[in-house]
């Protein structure tokens, strides 16, 4: 069975348990099909001096920085579809590209978990997306969750309400109030900075629509792009006074092109009593990945591991990753307990332990690069 049939296999066993037996040795026989298959990768893993010999545990892989994708074509199989970074921070010149061969294992990856942690009532509702689509942004991996989410979740009646010059926030605003008039829910979907346009016009317009109950908000991005400005508090509070929907209805979701698996906000909708929960910091929910997806903080100097409870910079390892590279550090700094991750913010300036990996990425000979 080839490596990325085994890790759809995982994906896809009901409830698979994050601490079964089986993800360490998959998540090994996936570090080394990597190595062999992705030339970039390999070289900085002999520079690091470990190669397949020396990997005894998942604590054993090399990680890369996420910021490796703007310099090197990390993938060993020609992709079914590149994904591109937005590029919001450094701009479109820096912009990082993530080559996915096997599209399958992202959509059942995005799928299952999107299944988990917002429709674990198994509802199909009504559309709404303010963000483009896979047809109008193909190179956005959110636009293709958009896409997905929305085929698959959704009872047929939708609209997208964005494109790539901007939301259209009338529209959106008529189709609320006509799901509101129905008595029907709506599932809105988009970008922290697109709800802060919608929030921000209902409120100029002292027009709030109360939406049926099981309404629900997917948000995502926090503060990226935000033209109104709008934290993560400001968003549960407006979205229950100009839409109804109550916080525990409203679930960000923290992902990256980079990576193929998300981590939703834990609230009593997706909740289960099947094992210890942190206690949430004031400042940030507890957010849970799926079972194929191992989160750690790392100290960003020596990038080796904290205890649980203690901050670092976030790292991951991501079965669904299986045609790129799946152990991750990214620029966040939060805190992981258990299985619950908080996110508390993007690390400002290079962590030095994180930026040299990168300066050996850069370094990649022309031939080997993007």
């Amino acid at each position: 069975m080839s490596i990325w049939k085994e890790v759809l296999r995982f994906i896809q066993r009901p409830d698979p348990h994050p601490d079964s037996d089986g993800f360490e040795p998959l998540a090994i026989r996936v570090f080394r099909h990597q190595y062999d298959a992705i030339a970039p990768y390999r070289d900085y893993c002999l520079e690091h001096g470990v190669s397949p010999a020396q990997v005894r545990s998942i604590d054993d892989i090399p990680a890369i920085s996420t910021v490796a994708f703007r310099y090197a074509e990390l993938a060993g199989e020609p992709p079914q579809r590149v994904f591109v970074t937005s590029g919001t921070t450094l701009g479109s010149l820096e912009r990082g590209s993530h080559f996915v061969p096997h599209l399958e294992v992202y959509r059942a990856s995005a799928l299952s978990h999107l299944a988990r942690m917002l429709f674990p009532d198994h509802a199909r509702i009504r559309m709404l997306a303010l963000h483009p689509g896979a047809d109008l942004m193909p190179e956005s991996s959110l636009a293709q969750m958009v896409s997905w989410c929305v085929e698959e979740f959704g009872n047929g009646r939708a609209l997208g309400a964005a494109d790539r010059t901007g939301l259209d926030v009338a529209a959106a605003r008529s189709f609320l109030n006509e799901s509101s008039a129905a008595g029907e829910p709506v599932c809105i979907l988009g970008t922290t900075a697109a709800f802060a346009r919608l929030l921000s016009a209902l409120a100029q317009a002292d027009a709030p629509i109360r939406l049926a109950a099981g309404s629900r908000i997917m948000d995502t991005g926090g503060a990226k792009g935000q033209a109104i400005p709008l934290a993560a508090g400001e968003l549960l509070a407006l979205a229950e006074r100009w839409l109804g929907i109550p916080p525990a209805l409203v679930i960000n979701e923290y992902g990256m092109t980079e990576m193929c698996s998300q981590l939703y906000d834990l609230t009593a909708l997706n909740r289960r009593d099947d094992g210890p929960h942190a206690q949430a910091l004031a400042s940030a929910r507890p957010k849970l990945g799926p079972p194929w997806l191992r989160a750690a903080a790392v100290d960003p100097v020596t990038l080796k591991g904290v205890p649980d409870g203690e901050i670092g910079l976030l790292s991951f390892f991501d079965l669904a990753n299986v045609g790129s590279v799946s152990a991750l550090i990214t620029e966040d700094f939060g805190i992981v307990d258990g299985r619950e991750v908080f996110v508390l913010g993007r690390a400002t300036g290079d962590p030095r332990g994180c930026a040299l990996g990168v300066e050996e990425f850069a370094a990649i000979e022309p031939a080997q690069s993007r």
